[in-house]
């Protein structure tokens, strides 16, 4: 198991990034696998389902805005930590 270099910190913001990362992928997942049943479960039933679609399409939409906002802290912090070091 690898040794942490220091204890973990909440208010660190290098684990502030990692947990916006983690978030972000989790959202992905749910989303995937639920994406995935929903059109499994419609190709089974051969039933069209016109509110699966708008569903896919807005959490897709949401998980991008997701994605440019958890980028857009990253480059945030990475900027604000090489200003303190100057």
């Amino acid at each position: 198991m690898p040794k942490l270099s220091k204890p973990p910190d909440p208010n660190d913001p290098e684990y502030q990034n990692l947990e916006r990362r983690v978030n972000f992928y989790l959202h992905l997942a749910i989303y995937s696998a639920c994406s995935t049943c929903m059109w499994f479960i419609q190709s089974i039933t051969e039933k069209v389902w016109i509110w699966s679609v708008w569903v896919a399409v807005i959490w897709a939409i949401l998980i991008l805005v997701h994605g440019i906002w958890v980028l857009t802290k990253e480059k945030q912090t990475q900027k604000s930590s090489l200003e303190k070091l100057d």
